[in-house]
């Protein structure tokens, strides 16, 4: 049996949400706990696994509505998923690129999986349905390998490692100001806190003050360091990101963890659940009209145009575009146009750009399992620092090889180095090597692989987060449907991804529930209509 899944709409509950922290855990606990309830029987002796989900099927006796699914990310494919195993097939997956995962990516470097988007597990635990569908597949194995998120040598621009004791108690310290941090949206909306780099900033320079005076000069660049990692994990300056809602992204336990055969893999049990030919590739979406622009009252309630002409009608359509490219798109890719709503919220969520560099050496110069390099930048110099490396936080191992080093750029930056070619990326970045370790002889990388996600037309960037100037409700309107649920109409337009979730944006499981839930909002209205919707008039 499986759980179908349902959640409160309504205006009135969304603005009830919008600083409830409890509630909003609330919710969102009990719709991943349920998303995945699923009893199999296993027929030892012929192997087919027999599912009773009953509860979900939609009548095989009635008509199926038609669906088109914008995007093939783990969002549309978990939507399309979720509507295959409860009977409804009618549905094409329109997707622009050549290949499918979206924002997943692995590649390989040499012997070595490179990640050039997502490639870690947050939070390997039941209640993670990525890691539950990485657990059936049996691409991670018992016990669950933790990456090691803290640690490694912090240097200094002049070549000098930090020493330990300092760096072990400004983590202490800084830790503790990341939960101040994270506590200030549960005190609601009537605090003012601005920006995140502001609330960060102030309180450092207070723990500064209380380390003895030979300390301070280290302590300080450790605590630079900090807050610039931060902002290469949020992926912009931290001068826009709202420190009063930091705190509304809910972290679900057990630390991080990759899958050894590259997270891409992770879409295999999803693409074996798709019909044959229902996933379209190299189709970009250039217009998409909907309701009563039709031009006969009993026409399609959608038509879905690509790029190359061809036209697709549809009684609901999922969208799952990144909000990049709504950004860049939305005002002139819906006839009508969205309602103001939805336009005021695409418009007010931040959409981070972070890119991946991968150096691949021949003869490694850093002993394996040392560590990771943090750099730790004082603010004078990150102030004064013009080039794209001042969006470097860290250098990495890659796991599980002993050649390869990666290299995180976030913000303004990223895009920067994406115009960059690929000797000069690797020239600059050797240079901040020697140096932050004082060594002039380090070697250049013999190969380098990267990403561009903000040059790329179909993302337009990585992940979105919460502004100083916007709030979850602006999550939540992006995440309605258009019509409303309380409107006349039936819904036309549904919206997945990661940045229509409240308390998951910008993770793979957040997407992948947005689009269970979309396509469990289809599921419920062919259920209300014995098929698909009525058409428009």
């Amino acid at each position: 049996m499986i759980y179908c899944l349902k959640i409160p709409t309504g205006v009135g509950f969304l603005n009830h949400i919008k600083h409830n922290r409890k509630l909003l855990q609330e919710i969102l606990r009990t719709f991943v706990s349920k998303a995945d309830k699923i009893k199999c029987k296993q027929d030892p002796a012929t192997a087919v696994t027999e599912c009773t989900i009953q509860d979900c099927m939609v009548d095989p006796c009635k008509p199926e509505p038609s669906i088109v699914i914008i995007g093939a990310g783990i969002a549309g494919l978990s939507a399309a998923e979720r509507l295959a195993t409860c009977g409804i097939t009618n549905f094409t997956i329109l997707e622009a690129t050549d290949r499918p995962g979206g924002r997943i990516h692995s590649c390989w470097l040499g012997d070595v999986i490179a990640e050039l988007g997502c490639g870690v597990i947050e939070g390997p635990c039941a209640v993670n349905p990525v890691f539950n569908l990485a657990a059936q597949e049996g691409l991670v194995k018992h016990p669950i390998q933790k990456l090691q998120e803290a640690g490694g040598l912090f240097c200094t621009s002049d070549g000098r490692a930090i020493e330990n004791s300092v760096v072990n108690m400004v983590n202490y310290v800084f830790s503790g100001i990341l939960r101040e941090a994270s506590n200030l949206f549960s005190m609601g909306c009537n605090k003012q806190h601005g920006s995140l780099q502001h609330f960060l900033t102030m309180r450092v320079q207070q723990e500064i003050q209380k380390f003895p005076e030979d300390m301070r000069y280290d302590a300080s660049r450790v605590f630079y360091g900090q807050i610039n990692a931060i902002r290469s994990d949020l992926g912009d300056d931290l001068t826009s990101i709202s420190a009063d809602n930091f705190g509304s992204s809910i972290s679900i336990p057990g630390g991080k963890t990759t899958i050894p055969i590259g997270f891409i893999s992770i879409l295999g049990p999803l693409l074996r659940k798709l019909p044959e030919c229902t996933l379209r590739y190299n189709k970009p979406v250039g217009l998409i009209r909907w309701g009563t622009v039709q031009e006969k009252a009993k026409g399609p309630r959608a038509i879905v145009q690509c790029c190359d002409g061809e036209e697709f009608c549809a009684d609901y359509v999922i969208v799952t575009m990144s909000l990049g490219v709504l950004k860049e798109h939305g005002d002139k890719l819906f006839c009508p146009a969205l309602p103001s709503t939805k336009m005021d919220a695409i418009k007010s969520l931040g959409y981070a750009h972070i890119d991946k560099v991968f150096l691949d050496y021949d003869r490694p110069f850093w002993v394996w399992s040392e560590g990771t390099i943090n750099l730790a930048w004082s603010a004078d110099e990150l102030s004064k620092r013009t080039d794209w490396t001042r969006g470097i936080s860290k250098i990495t191992e890659v796991p599980a090889s002993k050649h390869v080093l990666e290299v995180s750029i976030s913000g303004p930056e990223a895009s920067v180095m994406e115009h960059a070619t690929d000797e000069e990326v690797a020239r600059d970045i050797t240079r901040l090597l020697r140096q932050f370790t004082g060594d002039a002889t380090l070697p250049y990388p013999n190969s380098v692989l990267r990403s561009k996600w903000v040059a790329d037309p179909y993302f337009c960037g990585s992940k979105s987060y919460i502004k100083v100037q916007s709030h979850i409700g602006h999550q939540c309107d992006l995440s309605m449907p258009v019509p409303g649920t309380c409107e006349p109409i039936p819904p036309i337009l549904l919206f997945a991804g990661e940045a229509a979730i409240a308390g998951y944006h910008g993770t793979v499981h957040g997407a992948r529930l947005s689009g269970i839930r979309e396509a469990e909002r289809i599921l419920q209205l062919t259920k209300k209509f014995g098929g698909p919707p009525p058409k428009c008039s």
